[in-house]
Protein backbone atom coordinates (compact mmCIF):
# COMPACT_ATOMS: atom_id res chain seq x y z
CA UNK A 1 0.00 0.00 0.00
CA UNK A 2 1.44 3.56 -0.99
CA UNK A 3 1.90 5.89 1.60
CA UNK A 4 3.42 9.36 1.94
CA UNK A 5 6.27 9.80 3.73
CA UNK A 6 8.48 12.64 5.37
CA UNK A 7 10.41 12.26 2.32
CA UNK A 8 7.68 12.70 0.21
CA UNK A 9 7.22 15.98 1.45
CA UNK A 10 10.93 17.60 1.65
CA UNK A 11 12.02 16.72 -1.57
CA UNK A 12 16.46 16.78 -0.78
CA UNK A 13 17.75 18.10 -3.59
CA UNK A 14 15.22 21.23 -3.06
CA UNK A 15 15.93 21.19 0.64
CA UNK A 16 19.48 21.39 0.77
CA UNK A 17 19.70 24.38 -1.62
CA UNK A 18 16.49 26.03 0.11
CA UNK A 19 18.45 25.97 3.41
CA UNK A 20 21.99 27.04 1.69
CA UNK A 21 19.80 30.37 0.17
CA UNK A 22 18.39 30.83 3.42
CA UNK A 23 21.66 30.40 6.03
CA UNK A 24 22.97 33.18 3.96
CA UNK A 25 19.65 35.38 4.62
CA UNK A 26 19.62 34.72 8.12
CA UNK A 27 23.70 35.11 8.55
CA UNK A 28 24.49 38.39 9.46
CA UNK A 29 28.35 37.82 8.81
CA UNK A 30 27.27 37.54 5.08
CA UNK A 31 24.93 40.29 4.89
CA UNK A 32 27.33 42.61 5.98
CA UNK A 33 29.99 41.45 3.52
CA UNK A 34 32.39 39.98 5.88
CA UNK A 35 31.88 36.27 4.55
CA UNK A 36 31.48 36.06 0.88
CA UNK A 37 30.10 33.31 -0.85
CA UNK A 38 32.24 32.62 -3.54
CA UNK A 39 31.32 30.33 -6.85
CA UNK A 40 35.25 29.02 -7.00
CA UNK A 41 35.02 28.14 -3.56
CA UNK A 42 31.96 26.32 -3.68
CA UNK A 43 33.95 24.45 -6.73
CA UNK A 44 37.05 23.71 -4.38
CA UNK A 45 34.73 22.13 -1.72
CA UNK A 46 33.34 19.73 -4.20
CA UNK A 47 36.57 18.73 -5.63
CA UNK A 48 36.96 16.30 -2.51
CA UNK A 49 40.56 16.00 0.10
CA UNK A 50 40.32 17.68 3.53
CA UNK A 51 42.76 20.55 2.22
CA UNK A 52 42.37 22.53 -0.85
CA UNK A 53 45.35 24.34 -2.54
CA UNK A 54 45.20 27.87 -3.82
CA UNK A 55 48.26 28.80 -5.54
CA UNK A 56 48.63 32.31 -6.06
CA UNK A 57 51.91 34.42 -7.68
CA UNK A 58 53.41 36.39 -4.81
CA UNK A 59 53.98 40.20 -6.05
CA UNK A 60 57.07 41.77 -8.25
CA UNK A 61 59.64 43.45 -5.74
CA UNK A 62 62.92 45.49 -6.10
CA UNK A 63 64.36 48.43 -7.66
CA UNK A 64 64.23 49.10 -11.03
CA UNK A 65 67.31 49.74 -12.86
CA UNK A 66 69.08 52.42 -15.27
CA UNK A 67 69.54 51.33 -18.64
CA UNK A 68 72.91 51.46 -19.88
CA UNK A 69 74.95 50.44 -23.17
CA UNK A 70 77.60 48.27 -21.60
CA UNK A 71 75.80 46.61 -19.06
CA UNK A 72 72.60 44.05 -19.42
CA UNK A 73 69.80 43.85 -17.14
CA UNK A 74 69.91 41.26 -14.27
CA UNK A 75 66.41 39.29 -14.54
CA UNK A 76 64.90 38.68 -11.49
CA UNK A 77 62.28 36.05 -10.77
CA UNK A 78 58.56 35.60 -9.78
CA UNK A 79 57.77 33.23 -7.35
CA UNK A 80 54.51 31.32 -6.59
CA UNK A 81 53.37 30.02 -3.49
CA UNK A 82 50.00 28.63 -2.17
CA UNK A 83 47.26 29.64 0.36
CA UNK A 84 45.49 26.53 1.35
CA UNK A 85 41.97 26.31 3.17
CA UNK A 86 40.27 23.29 5.03
CA UNK A 87 37.37 21.50 4.12
CA UNK A 88 34.65 21.13 7.14
CA UNK A 89 32.41 18.45 7.23
CA UNK A 90 29.41 18.41 9.44
CA UNK A 91 26.44 16.55 10.73
CA UNK A 92 23.43 17.18 12.71
CA UNK A 93 20.40 14.79 13.26
CA UNK A 94 16.93 15.15 14.58
CA UNK A 95 14.42 12.58 15.95
CA UNK A 96 10.87 13.38 16.70
CA UNK A 97 7.75 11.23 17.68
CA UNK A 98 4.26 10.00 16.13
CA UNK A 99 2.91 10.80 19.40
CA UNK A 100 4.15 13.76 19.85
CA UNK A 101 3.32 15.10 16.72
CA UNK A 102 -0.34 14.17 17.15
CA UNK A 103 -0.83 15.90 20.50
CA UNK A 104 0.91 18.90 19.66
CA UNK A 105 -1.01 19.29 16.75
CA UNK A 106 2.07 20.37 14.57
CA UNK A 107 4.39 18.58 12.47
CA UNK A 108 8.02 18.15 13.73
CA UNK A 109 9.33 18.02 9.98
CA UNK A 110 8.12 21.26 9.13
CA UNK A 111 9.48 22.74 12.57
CA UNK A 112 13.11 21.45 11.58
CA UNK A 113 12.98 22.36 8.04
CA UNK A 114 11.71 26.46 9.41
CA UNK A 115 14.93 26.40 12.09
CA UNK A 116 17.67 24.71 10.65
CA UNK A 117 18.32 27.78 8.25
CA UNK A 118 19.12 29.73 11.37
CA UNK A 119 20.84 26.60 13.41
CA UNK A 120 22.92 26.66 10.50
CA UNK A 121 23.93 30.47 10.18
CA UNK A 122 24.78 30.64 14.04
CA UNK A 123 26.92 27.26 13.41
CA UNK A 124 28.63 29.10 11.18
CA UNK A 125 29.17 31.82 13.43
CA UNK A 126 30.78 29.53 15.77
CA UNK A 127 33.00 27.88 13.14
CA UNK A 128 34.56 31.38 12.17
CA UNK A 129 34.96 32.30 15.76
CA UNK A 130 37.04 29.34 16.17
CA UNK A 131 39.00 29.44 12.40
CA UNK A 132 39.78 33.18 13.90
CA UNK A 133 41.59 32.59 17.58
CA UNK A 134 43.04 29.84 15.58
CA UNK A 135 44.60 32.54 13.09
CA UNK A 136 45.42 35.40 15.65
CA UNK A 137 47.33 32.57 17.74
CA UNK A 138 50.20 32.29 15.11
CA UNK A 139 53.09 34.61 15.63
CA UNK A 140 52.89 35.48 11.52
CA UNK A 141 49.28 37.50 12.42
CA UNK A 142 51.36 39.50 15.17
CA UNK A 143 51.02 42.93 12.56
CA UNK A 144 47.43 42.54 12.48
CA UNK A 145 47.15 43.05 16.39
CA UNK A 146 46.08 45.67 18.18
CA UNK A 147 46.19 45.28 22.67
CA UNK A 148 45.31 48.02 24.68
CA UNK A 149 43.99 45.65 27.75
CA UNK A 150 46.16 45.80 31.15
CA UNK A 151 48.81 43.56 30.83
CA UNK A 152 50.49 43.96 34.43
CA UNK A 153 50.47 46.56 37.64
CA UNK A 154 46.73 46.50 38.49
CA UNK A 155 45.27 49.43 38.88
CA UNK A 156 41.92 50.27 37.08
CA UNK A 157 41.50 50.29 33.29
CA UNK A 158 41.43 54.29 31.75
CA UNK A 159 40.73 55.36 28.16
CA UNK A 160 44.07 54.15 26.97
CA UNK A 161 42.85 50.42 27.17
CA UNK A 162 39.42 50.67 25.82
CA UNK A 163 38.19 50.40 22.34
CA UNK A 164 37.52 54.26 21.02
CA UNK A 165 37.90 56.70 18.24
CA UNK A 166 41.05 57.32 19.03
CA UNK A 167 42.32 53.67 19.58
CA UNK A 168 40.42 52.39 16.61
CA UNK A 169 42.35 54.78 13.86
CA UNK A 170 45.36 52.95 15.70
CA UNK A 171 44.06 49.77 14.57
CA UNK A 172 42.70 50.15 11.09
CA UNK A 173 46.52 51.35 10.80
CA UNK A 174 47.95 47.99 10.98
CA UNK A 175 47.08 47.60 7.11
CA UNK A 176 48.73 50.90 6.11
CA UNK A 177 47.22 51.92 3.48
CA UNK A 178 44.59 49.32 2.96
CA UNK A 179 42.71 50.13 6.26
CA UNK A 180 40.22 51.80 4.25
CA UNK A 181 39.26 48.18 2.68
CA UNK A 182 37.77 47.59 6.55
CA UNK A 183 33.87 47.38 6.32
CA UNK A 184 32.55 45.77 9.61
CA UNK A 185 33.63 44.99 13.10
CA UNK A 186 32.26 42.21 15.21
CA UNK A 187 32.40 42.81 19.07
CA UNK A 188 31.03 41.51 22.30
CA UNK A 189 27.87 43.41 23.94
CA UNK A 190 30.21 44.76 26.41
CA UNK A 191 32.21 47.15 24.14
CA UNK A 192 29.75 48.07 21.87
CA UNK A 193 27.75 48.93 25.82
CA UNK A 194 30.61 50.99 26.55
CA UNK A 195 30.79 52.94 23.03
CA UNK A 196 26.81 53.33 23.41
CA UNK A 197 27.86 55.31 26.24
CA UNK A 198 31.01 57.06 24.99
CA UNK A 199 28.03 57.98 22.24
CA UNK A 200 30.43 56.78 19.47
CA UNK A 201 27.68 53.71 18.01
CA UNK A 202 25.48 55.76 15.16
CA UNK A 203 22.11 53.96 13.88
CA UNK A 204 21.41 54.24 10.34
CA UNK A 205 18.71 52.61 8.31
CA UNK A 206 19.66 49.92 5.88
CA UNK A 207 18.68 49.86 2.22
CA UNK A 208 15.22 48.86 2.88
CA UNK A 209 15.00 52.31 4.93
CA UNK A 210 13.14 49.97 7.76
CA UNK A 211 15.83 48.05 10.09
CA UNK A 212 18.51 50.77 11.56
CA UNK A 213 21.93 49.29 11.32
CA UNK A 214 24.66 49.53 13.98
CA UNK A 215 27.60 51.55 13.08
CA UNK A 216 31.05 52.28 14.28
CA UNK A 217 33.13 54.95 13.01
CA UNK A 218 31.48 53.70 9.40
CA UNK A 219 31.77 50.48 10.15
CA UNK A 220 28.86 48.09 10.52
CA UNK A 221 28.87 46.68 13.87
CA UNK A 222 27.92 43.02 14.34
CA UNK A 223 27.61 41.90 18.33
CA UNK A 224 28.12 38.69 19.47
CA UNK A 225 28.54 37.70 23.20
CA UNK A 226 30.15 33.98 22.04
CA UNK A 227 33.47 36.15 21.41
CA UNK A 228 36.12 34.55 23.66
CA UNK A 229 37.18 36.95 26.75
CA UNK A 230 40.08 36.55 28.68
CA UNK A 231 41.74 37.31 32.08
CA UNK A 232 44.36 39.32 32.30
CA UNK A 233 46.24 40.70 34.92
CA UNK A 234 42.62 39.77 36.97
CA UNK A 235 40.63 41.69 34.17
CA UNK A 236 38.77 40.45 31.72
CA UNK A 237 40.09 41.47 28.13
CA UNK A 238 37.67 41.84 25.40
CA UNK A 239 38.11 40.96 21.20
CA UNK A 240 36.97 42.54 18.72
CA UNK A 241 37.49 42.06 15.10
CA UNK A 242 37.73 44.56 12.02
CA UNK A 243 37.06 42.96 9.08
CA UNK A 244 37.43 44.28 4.92
CA UNK A 245 35.04 42.98 2.73
CA UNK A 246 35.43 40.06 1.49
CA UNK A 247 37.65 39.07 4.14
CA UNK A 248 36.23 35.41 4.46
CA UNK A 249 35.53 33.17 1.40
CA UNK A 250 33.12 30.94 1.79
CA UNK A 251 32.68 27.56 -0.37
CA UNK A 252 29.76 25.27 -0.20
CA UNK A 253 29.87 21.40 -0.62
CA UNK A 254 26.97 19.59 -2.73
CA UNK A 255 26.27 16.12 -2.76
CA UNK A 256 23.10 15.15 -3.65
CA UNK A 257 24.18 11.16 -4.31
CA UNK A 258 20.67 9.14 -3.00
CA UNK A 259 22.11 6.73 0.14
CA UNK A 260 22.25 3.14 0.06
CA UNK A 261 19.62 1.61 1.86
CA UNK A 262 18.33 4.37 2.72
CA UNK A 263 15.58 6.95 1.86
CA UNK A 264 17.19 10.75 0.46
CA UNK A 265 20.21 11.84 -0.21
CA UNK A 266 23.89 11.68 1.49
CA UNK A 267 23.05 15.47 2.28
CA UNK A 268 19.46 14.59 3.74
CA UNK A 269 18.34 11.26 5.00
CA UNK A 270 15.53 10.26 6.39
CA UNK A 271 15.61 6.87 9.11
CA UNK A 272 12.41 5.67 10.73
CA UNK A 273 12.43 3.13 13.82
CA UNK A 274 9.28 1.87 13.19
CA UNK A 275 8.52 0.38 16.35
CA UNK A 276 9.44 3.22 18.75
CA UNK A 277 7.30 5.26 16.65
CA UNK A 278 10.23 7.81 15.72
CA UNK A 279 11.25 9.94 12.84
CA UNK A 280 15.38 10.73 12.15
CA UNK A 281 16.54 13.47 10.15
CA UNK A 282 20.05 13.86 9.36
CA UNK A 283 21.77 16.94 7.74
CA UNK A 284 24.91 16.25 6.78
CA UNK A 285 27.53 19.10 4.69
CA UNK A 286 30.56 21.05 4.25
CA UNK A 287 32.28 23.94 3.27
CA UNK A 288 35.26 26.01 3.42
CA UNK A 289 35.28 28.81 5.42
CA UNK A 290 38.74 30.25 5.10
CA UNK A 291 40.56 33.78 6.10
CA UNK A 292 41.99 34.85 2.72
CA UNK A 293 46.03 35.00 2.75
CA UNK A 294 46.14 32.55 6.11
CA UNK A 295 47.33 29.28 5.51
CA UNK A 296 45.74 26.16 6.84
CA UNK A 297 48.48 24.06 7.93
CA UNK A 298 46.68 20.72 9.31
CA UNK A 299 49.64 19.84 11.37
CA UNK A 300 47.28 19.19 13.91
CA UNK A 301 44.03 17.16 13.08
CA UNK A 302 42.91 13.89 15.15
CA UNK A 303 40.06 12.93 12.37
CA UNK A 304 39.63 13.11 8.54
CA UNK A 305 38.13 16.59 9.10
CA UNK A 306 38.52 19.30 11.65
CA UNK A 307 36.72 20.23 14.55
CA UNK A 308 36.42 23.55 15.92
CA UNK A 309 38.91 22.88 18.68
CA UNK A 310 41.23 22.09 15.68
CA UNK A 311 40.51 25.46 13.82
CA UNK A 312 41.18 27.38 16.86
CA UNK A 313 44.08 25.69 17.54
CA UNK A 314 47.41 28.60 16.07
CA UNK A 315 49.61 25.79 15.21
CA UNK A 316 46.99 24.97 11.79
CA UNK A 317 47.61 28.38 10.94
CA UNK A 318 50.25 30.44 9.14
CA UNK A 319 49.88 33.39 6.88
CA UNK A 320 50.75 33.49 3.41
CA UNK A 321 49.76 37.15 2.22
CA UNK A 322 51.21 40.56 3.01
CA UNK A 323 49.66 41.40 6.58
CA UNK A 324 48.10 44.54 5.09
CA UNK A 325 46.12 42.37 2.18
CA UNK A 326 45.12 40.24 5.02
CA UNK A 327 42.12 42.27 5.51
CA UNK A 328 41.14 41.13 9.27
CA UNK A 329 42.40 42.98 12.79
CA UNK A 330 42.08 41.66 15.82
CA UNK A 331 42.03 44.26 18.79
CA UNK A 332 42.03 43.06 22.67
CA UNK A 333 40.47 46.03 25.45
CA UNK A 334 38.97 46.22 28.45
CA UNK A 335 36.23 47.99 29.19
CA UNK A 336 35.82 50.62 31.83
CA UNK A 337 34.93 50.27 35.55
Amino acid sequence: MAKTQVSDVIVPEVFVPYIIERTAEKSRLIQSGIIASDSEFDSLANDGGRTVNMPFWEDLSGDDEVIKDDAPSVPDKITATKDVAARVMRVRSWKYNDLARHLSGDDPAAAIGELVAAYKARRMQAQLLSVLTGVFGAASMAGNQLDLHITSGGGSPTLDNVLDGSSFIDAKQTLGDSKDLLTAIMMHSQVESLLLKLDLIDFVPDSTGKAMLRTFQGLQVIVDDSITTETVDSKTVYTSYLFGQGAIALGNTRDSSPVDGGFGTFELEFSREALDHDSIMIHRWGNILHPRGVKWTDSSVADDTPTNAELATSANWSRVFENKNVRIVRVRSNILA
